[in-house]
């Protein structure tokens, strides 16, 4: 059974807290794994979470500030120590390249793991996994930084009483599926007679950014919009001087982008409680949830 979810492995900011550990995130998509923003301690928390290695086939960077990357040392070299099989792509914005590379030659282990790096330099560049694409655009955080979109494509649900009132049954169903349309009885049937249109899911990453047109464009109609809101209303300044978010901005855009749900994160230590934050944001977004380490969120359901 295909799962799709996120786990968050760690929610806090800059400054990790006895309650919040630096960044990590894992979407669980289908037979796929991709790590998100692997800060200090990632290894440790997915063994809280249940989380094995060999789950993580992708690794998405958004920036090199080290709360966002510092844990992908010890996480290229435990790949290498499980001696995980398939290759990991990790992608990354390409003016990082040399952080990226001391990260993973950060110490001494025996390679036996393979890492793909992809340094992205075109925010245009928009990449096919076979299972999902992979998009980025640029959010402004005085850093190069990039936000992830990944979208599944769309396709077709096909209608069991359609199907039978036509006599399209067994093999002829995956030809119609493949060709587009079959002869069936001397009719031609196509695809569109015996099916309706089926949405993909998709999913939004943005991480440490003023409210910007990319972060925008990334949330565009997603089901679920992972987003930073580092500060509270009342410190609005404070996050704009440091060239990140409130939870009133994240709703906020939440809402203009029509994302069905909107999971606030990376909060600042100075607060003690994330209730204030979902109280913030729901006043701007029907479905808010402020995630906590180990917690699990699942992707809303398709569209109808």
């Amino acid at each position: 059974m295909s799962v799709r979810e996120l786990i968050a492995l760690g929610t806090g900011s800059q400054v990790p807290s006895r309650y919040r550990n630096h960044n990590g995130y894992l979407l669980r998509w289908d037979d796929e794994g991709v790590l998100f923003d692997p800060g200090e301690g990632t290894q440790r928390q997915m063994i809280y979470a249940g989380v094995a290695a060999s789950a993580i086939t992708r690794v998405c960077v958004t920036h090199f500030h080290g709360d966002h990357c510092l844990g992908l040392a010890g996480i290229t070299q435990r790949l290498s120590l499980d001696e995980v099989k398939h290759p990991v792509h990790v992608y990354f914005p390409a003016s990082g390249r040399k952080y990226f590379d001391r990260l993973r030659y950060a110490s001494i282990y025996r390679e036996r793991a393979e890492m793909v790096p992809h340094p992205i330099a075109d925010a245009s560049e928009v990449i096919d996994t076979g299972s999902f694409s992979i998009s980025v655009a640029p959010l402004d955080h005085g850093v190069p930084t990039l936000g992830y979109r990944i979208d599944e494509p769309a396709g077709r649900r096909m209608l069991p009483d359609k199907l039978a009132e036509i006599g399209v049954t067994g093999p002829a169903i995956g030809q119609l599926v493949r060709n587009g349309s079959i002869e069936v009885r001397g009719r031609t049937v196509k695809l569109e007679d015996v099916s309706v249109h089926k949405p993909g899911q998709s999913v939004a990453f943005v991480m440490d950014t003023r409210p910007c047109p990319g972060a925008l464009a990334l949330a565009k109609d997603v089901d679920l919009l992972v987003i930073e809101s580092t500060y509270l209303h009342e410190d609005a300044k404070m996050a704009h001087d440091h060239a990140h978010m409130t939870a009133v901005q994240a709703a906020q855009i939440g809402k203009e982008a029509g994302a069905r749900r909107v999971v606030l994160t990376h909060f600042s230590q100075r607060y003690t409680s994330s209730d204030p934050f979902v109280a913030e944001a729901s006043e701007f977004h029907p479905d808010v949830i402020a995630v906590e380490d180990g917690q699990r969120v699942p992707v809303p359901k398709r569209r109808g």
